[in-house]
């Protein structure tokens, strides 16, 4: 069984109600939008999201759902492929998940307009239901996501990212959705409670070990559906590259920003600036890093008695830093 299918196992009735409860949560009267979500529904990703909402929700609350979770669970969903549509455009990218994305087929002005009504759908789920708290801690997810894409640009101009400043990007970009994801879990079934918090806390550490994660597929030489390099050429300070950097000579780091600046395109130098990298320990220092937010969020789970849910939430944490793409 794949690991994935193991990590749904005690949420499989939930996920499959939430299928339904998604589609219905996305349709509309107008034919063309219909047409364009249902393209959307069937394109579906590994759906880690609403996973941590149920698993999250489950183990707090002996095995029991609430409709909240449910709705908690499609207004993260919705919000999410809002922004997967938004990003598509702005990153003029015309594949998503090896299928075309909504720009490539329907170009930038329809794709901007099922953002926003994706977007809309989300917000007016939860006010419907006077889900307020919920709300809140997803409108806070998406103005963190906003001011760590902004940060990311702004810095990438200067490629003066500190340590701390790619903690603080990979925060708000990654980890702040999956940390709304598990405070959400919680919230739906314990409102106003310290679980929250701690859920929340939860999943930002895992956001941060999955996004260094992604880091480390740059280097490698696994297919997975983004070519190596990528993120030298698209000029993204990623972990190893900023660790190679601050243990580099003055001459060593000239090389390495003129490269990175100036010959981004260059396959050749691209390769040369990943065995620097590699050679330079980059590698090993982000995985170190990865392996200590996953250590920190496990620790989080301790205190919450033995469930199969719980079992669950820790095989998606140690899949988190596994997997393979």
């Amino acid at each position: 069984m794949k690991i994935t299918e193991q990590i749904k196992q005690p949420i499989a009735y939930e996920m499959e109600l939430f299928e339904q409860k998604f589609k219905i949560a996305m349709s509309s009267k107008v034919a063309l939008l219909n047409r364009i979500t249902h393209y959307i529904v069937n394109r579906k990703g590994k759906q880690m999201r609403p996973m941590f909402v149920f698993l999250v929700a489950k183990m707090m609350n002996n095995g029991e759902v609430s409709e909240r979770t449910h709705r908690g669970a499609s207004v993260i969903e919705l919000i999410h492929t809002a922004t997967l549509v938004h990003d598509d455009i702005v990153d003029d990218s015309n594949r998503r998940r090896g299928f075309f994305s909504i720009n490539a087929l329907w170009k930038n002005k329809i794709a901007v307009l099922i953002g926003d009504y994706l977007l809309s759908k989300g917000l007016l789920l939860s006010i419907d239901n006077n889900d307020f708290d919920l709300l809140k801690i997803i409108s806070v997810a998406v103005r963190e996501m906003s001011e760590g894409e902004l940060l990311q640009i702004e810095k990438a101009r200067q490629l003066d990212i500190t340590e701390d400043v790619y903690y603080e990007i990979i925060r708000q970009k990654t980890a702040t959705l999956i940390a709304a994801c598990c405070s959400l879990g919680a919230a739906s079934v314990r409102p106003n409670s310290a679980d929250i918090e701690k859920m929340r806390k939860f999943g930002e550490l895992i956001g941060m070990a999955f996004q260094i994660k992604d880091d480390l597929f740059d280097y490698g030489e696994t297919k997975i559906g983004k070519p190596t390099g990528i993120d030298i050429k698209e000029q993204k300070m990623t972990l190893p590259l900023i660790y190679a950097l601050n243990n580099s000579t003055k001459k060593e780091k000239s090389w390495l920003i003129n490269s990175i600046k100036k010959h981004n395109k260059d396959k050749k130098r691209i390769k040369e600036v990943i065995t620097f990298v590699i050679d330079k320990g980059g590698l090993e220092y982000a995985e170190t890093k990865m392996k200590a937010f996953q250590k920190e969020a496990l620790t989080l789970l301790v205190d919450y008695p033995e469930s199969e849910f719980k079992a669950s939430l820790i095989l998606m944490v140690n899949y988190v830093i596994e997997r393979k793409k």
